[in-house]
Parts: C-alpha cells; structure tokens; sequence
C-alpha cells in the first residue's frame, strides 16, 4: 500500500507519516506490479481494500489458469478436484487471504508456462516479464526456459529466432530497476534495502543463527524439500519440459534461501507438485483426509494472520 501510494519516493514515503520504523530504501524490496493493480483499484475501494481485492482477483485468476492448464494438456481426469487441493495448502492458504503478491506471481509463471508449451514464445516472455515485476524469482523463468531451449538444441538439433522472446524476462527486472535509478538515484536499489534475504550455500536455512532464521525448530522444511525433490524427479520424463526444468531451477536456487519462511518462498512449485501428485490429491482416501484436516488449516491460518499483524492504530493514511 505504501509503495502504491508513493512510487518508492522518499519525499512522498515520509509525507505518510508512517508510525512504524522502516527506512526509506526497504520499500525497494517489494516490486511494483503487485502495488500497480492496488493503485487502479485505490479510488474506487481505498487502498486497504483494493489491496485485499486484487489479491482475491488474483487467487481466482490463478486457480482457473491451473484449471484451463489442466485441462488444455489432459493432465487430470478431475481438474476441480486438485484446483480446490492446490488452494488448501496451509502456507499458500495464508497468502491468498492477506496482502501478499504470491497469487499474482504465480498466476503470471503459470500464465507464461501455458504460453510456452503452445509455443507462443512472445507472451511466454511478456508475461514473464510480468512475474518478474512482480517478484524477482520471477528471472528463473529466463533460465528455465533457456534450458528448454538448450535441451531442443542438442537433442532434436531445433532452434528458432523465436526462442528469443523470452528475452522479455529480464527486461522486466530492467524496468524495475530503472524506477528504482529514478526514484532513488540507485540502480541497484533492491539490493540495498537491508530486507534482502541472503542465499548462502545450499540448505543454509539451516543455521539458527541466521538472521531471518533464529530457531531450531525446522523439520517441516525438510519434508518440503522431500515434496518438491520428488515433484521434480516425477517430472523428469514428462514432455512439457518446462514444467520440468522450472520447478527444478526454482528449488536449486530456493534452496540457498536463508528465511525461516522457507515455505513461502517455494509456492510457485507447488502448481507442478499438484501436476506430479495428480493420482494421490484426487485419491479418495487423500480428499477424505483433507476433509478431516481442513478445521485444522483454518486453525492455523488464523493463528498466523493473528500473530503477523503490523502494529499499525491510524489507518487512515490507507483508506
């Protein structure tokens, strides 16, 4: 919200008069595509609620981008039943209820993942670019498209000019960054926002110590490897390279990530985890224990959106 308000300015940003403590430069964090769609919506329903609403609006688009990519490549013979599974994801649960760019930024990859695999390289790129203006792992796509293409290059000896499109990935970061050179007379604006989380080693959120870590209590993490690690290797072999090589680009990389939050920042795997799952979440025995679990989920969305409120008393800078 604050961001849409002020475009990363920091005369603008002081001018709110905001009670909580961030520097000006933090905001450099958080990419602008999510907080553009919050300003369109901004005069009709105020800030705070535009911003609920376009995380709805996107959560509906993603799912039925899910559905129509099920569907259009005959992954599933029950392509409702795992679009309703893939919203229940306790992690992702959260987020598509909150302000938070993830459904934005994962519809746009999944937007960009149908494009590509018709073939229509153009809007692969456009919308890739979009992701990556919306959330820097967004880049991935680049490389995981790059390897489709090298993968086509040795093996079938296949290369087009079209390939080139998705050159428009990155171009996304450039833009971004080119506001950020604006705004803050700093290219490089991103990586000075001390909110950058750092990518170590691999398997470094293991470190207590960590600064976005700071606990010991991280075995979930591990079976969130385990998933997505057998996800990828359940992928290998299927003909839609790209749903192959992105969610193994993403977890290679995710994998470096120090955050204790590690869950969140694994979501835009999750799509092709439902994809390689596709038997088990649409077994009945899996759909009665959700049923049973789902009291449980709601539980723990609560708990958490409780827990993670920003200490804010004067709301009005946002209405």
């Amino acid at each position: 919200m604050v961001v849409s308000q002020s475009w990363y300015n920091p005369q603008a940003i002081e001018a709110l008069r905001l009670e909580f403590a961030l520097s000006n430069e933090y905001y450099a964090a958080h990419l602008p595509l999510y907080p553009f769609f919050i300003a369109i919506f901004k005069p009709l329903l105020g800030s705070l609620h535009a911003m609920l609403f376009v995380t709805i609006s996107s959560t509906i688009l993603l799912a039925l981008s899910l559905y129509y990519l099920l569907v259009r490549f005959k992954l599933t013979k029950h392509p409702v039943m795992l679009v309703s599974v893939f919203l229940f994801l306790p992690r992702f649960f959260v987020v598509r209820s909150v302000g938070a760019p993830e459904s934005l930024f994962i519809f746009l990859i999944l937007a960009s993942v149908l494009f590509f695999e018709k073939k229509q390289y153009f809007f692969a790129g456009l919308l890739g670019g979009l992701a990556t203006m919306t959330k820097t792992p967004g880049i991935l796509l680049f490389a995981a498209y790059g390897l489709v293409f090298l993968e086509r290059v040795i093996v079938k000896k296949e290369f087009s000019f079209r390939f080139l499109w998705i050159g428009l990935i990155p171009l996304g970061l450039v833009a971004v960054f080119s506001l950020y050179a604006h705004q803050y007379d700093n290219f490089f604006a991103y990586f000075n926002t001390g909110g950058v989380v750092p990518m170590l080693y691999p398997f470094s959120v293991f470190h207590s110590s960590g600064r976005w870590v700071d606990t010991v209590w991280l075995e979930e993490i591990v079976l969130y490897f385990f998933i997505y690690g057998f996800a990828v290797l359940t992928l290998k072999d299927t003909k839609y390279r790209s749903f192959f090589y992105f969610p193994l680009v993403f977890l290679f990389f995710g994998s470096f990530v120090q955050h204790r939050d590690l869950s969140r920042y694994l979501l835009p795997i999750w799509p092709f985890a439902i994809i390689a799952f596709e038997k088990l979440f649409t077994s009945k025995k899996f759909l009665l224990l959700l049923l049973i679990l789902i009291p449980a989920i709601y539980l723990y969305a609560w708990n958490f959106m409780i827990s993670n409120i920003i200490p804010v008393a004067d709301w009005r800078p946002f209405i």
